[in-house]
């Protein structure tokens, strides 16, 4: 069976990062972007990570500028915006696409294993999060207009599990 640790990402500094670094964590994945109407999610994310990280939550970002072109930057632009207006400390990713034939092979993985609305495999929109249970495994998928403040009690029940 296929889990999160058996997928490579590149980290924003371009530095390959094997995921399975984060087996035995609850690992919340989210597709991010700058300019985007849920990029204050940020800051609810980053107080998810400082909140339960010392219990095992890791956060992983990975900026995305399919949609709206929302996120134009480069890695150094990227970064520097998310810790300058957000304090992000989580992990950032170098920039991926998540659908589509050029999709990163882990978004590939995510959308087949928790599908969207109606179904669809297919991500709509920027701040999509996955929660990733300390198996490895995809446990549920929640869209952008989910605040992650409202993922405290998945996320303590994954801790917990």
């Amino acid at each position: 069976m296929t889990t999160l640790g058996d997928f490579t990402a590149d980290l924003l500094d371009g530095t390959p990062q094997p995921l399975d670094a984060y087996d035995g964590k609850v690992v919340l994945v989210v597709n991010t972007a700058s300019k985007c109407g849920f990029t204050p999610q940020y800051k609810e994310l980053e107080q998810l990570w400082q909140d339960y990280r010392d219990q095992g939550l890791v956060v992983l970002g990975f900026p995305c500028n399919q949609f709206g072109h929302q996120e134009p930057g480069d890695a150094d632009e990227i970064g520097g915006f998310c810790e300058r207006n957000y304090g992000v400390t989580f992990p950032m990713f170098a920039k991926v696409d998540v659908n589509g034939d050029d999709a990163h092979p882990l978004y590939a993985w995510l959308r087949n294993q928790a599908k969207g609305a109606l179904g669809s495999s297919r991500i709509k929109w920027n701040f999509t999060k996955f929660l990733i249970g300390r198996d490895g495994s995809v446990l549920a998928r929640y869209g952008s207009a989910t605040k992650p403040g409202k993922l405290a009690q998945p996320v303590e029940r994954a801790l917990a599990g």
